[in-house]
């Protein structure tokens, strides 16, 4: 039997180049662009919308295109009837991430480009996707919680409304300033896990819905989106700033994972932290809920000290949704809703240049060996 040599091998594949994109560049020393733009720039200027026209079409929008985005993207987001009663057919304990991964999946049927993977039809189911993520997310939580629905507000952005769809109150303008920020500066983050999953999926000429449905799933896992839900857990089992230290020492003493620290790219801190951080100080005077973000700061002091860990945006992410009213189990859900975004531009990027993604592994089993038959002679 013919030997073949071993290739090199990267655990996680850490540093190995995947493929090509124009969409985004995670720079290592705390760097963040979408299409060119420093996203920092962005952050607290551009809508959502615009953002999201940006990662799917690679210019920033005129005026004329900005309007008419906005309204394509108003006008898609009421659910199919069916969509919405299978929402009411799930347990009411069911996780809002599995809805959401529910939902992507059952509204590929009601869709007519659904077997049209060019990139024109890319472009509207992507405009379908983002309109609808979030109200997947907000009816389905209203339905869990013995809730109807709200009707659309078309005259809200996708940050507006979906404040709106969750309480039934328009929110003010610098509740859905946040919201944008954070929105923004969640859109995409170039081939993080979900999005190198939706990108496998698509590979295979599997439709948009399939590869966002794989990478809904993805996201839930809390080494990804999941991360920021466990932070507010882990926030509120502190509870206040003197105990930070302790809880944590304690916690790196028992080798237990602690939430919120390291990144496999940024080696210098992650860019988006400090913007957060900013969003979270702001929230806490305007809630009267200041002790959050210094707990935060105590734990990025001491891990930095203990283990030369800086903070990721999910542990800042979680105390600021958190002041904004959402509860922790729409975290990683709210992620989603910006990143569907990301994950659509890199469907149709990944449709318009395709080649299957189909890695090799590094066989570590047993050498050849003779078969014995079911009685353990040899044949």
């Amino acid at each position: 039997m013919p030997t073949e040599k071993k290739p090199e091998y990267s655990p996680g594949l850490a540093g190995v180049i995947a493929g090509e994109t124009a969409i985004c560049w995670v720079d290592p020393n705390a760097g963040l662009m979408y299409r060119g733009y420093d996203i920092h720039e962005m952050a607290q200027k551009a809508s959502f919308e615009e953002v999201a026209y940006l990662l799917l079409n690679g210019e920033l929008p005129n005026g004329k295109q900005f309007v008419e985005f906005t309204q394509q993207i108003a006008a898609q987001r009421a659910l199919p009837g069916p969509v919405t009663e299978m929402l009411r057919l799930l347990p009411s304990k069911t996780h809002p991430m599995d809805m959401l991964r529910t939902g992507v999946s059952m509204l590929s049927a009601f869709d007519k480009d659904l077997s049209d993977n060019s990139h024109d039809a890319n472009i509207r189911k992507s405009i379908r996707l983002i309109a609808r993520v979030s109200t997947l997310i907000s009816d389905g939580w209203r339905i869990s919680h013995s809730q109807q629905p709200l009707p659309e507000r078309p005259d809200l952005t996708q940050a507006g409304n979906f404040f709106y769809k969750l309480e039934g109150k328009v929110p003010q303008d610098w509740q859905i300033r946040m919201l944008d920020t954070i929105f923004n500066l969640y859109a995409d983050h170039e081939f993080n896990a979900s999005t190198f999953a939706a990108r496998v999926t698509a590979s295979t000429l599997a439709g948009i819905y399939a590869a966002v449905t794989s990478a809904v799933a993805t996201l839930k896992g809390p080494l990804h989106g999941g991360a920021n839900e466990e932070s507010m857990k882990m926030l509120e089992e502190i509870k206040t700033p003197d105990r930070a230290e302790s809880w944590l020492k304690e916690k790196l003493a028992t080798k237990e994972k602690v939430m919120g620290f390291g990144h496999r790219v940024y080696k210098k801190g992650d860019s988006r932290v400090p913007l957060m951080r900013e969003i979270g100080r702001d929230l806490g005077k305007r809630t009267g809920k200041d002790q959050w973000i210094p707990i935060c700061e105590k734990l990025e002091e001491v891990m930095e000290r203990e283990k030369h860990l800086c903070a990721n945006v999910d542990l800042y992410a979680a105390p600021v949704l958190w002041m904004l009213g959402f509860p922790p189990e729409l975290n990683t859900p709210i992620f989603a809703a910006s990143r569907v975004a990301g994950w659509c531009a890199h469907v149709v990027e990944q449709h318009d240049n395709n080649r299957l993604i189909r890695p090799r592994s590094l066989y570590v089993g047993h050498e050849l060996r003779p078969y014995a038959g079911a009685s353990g002679k040899s044949a």
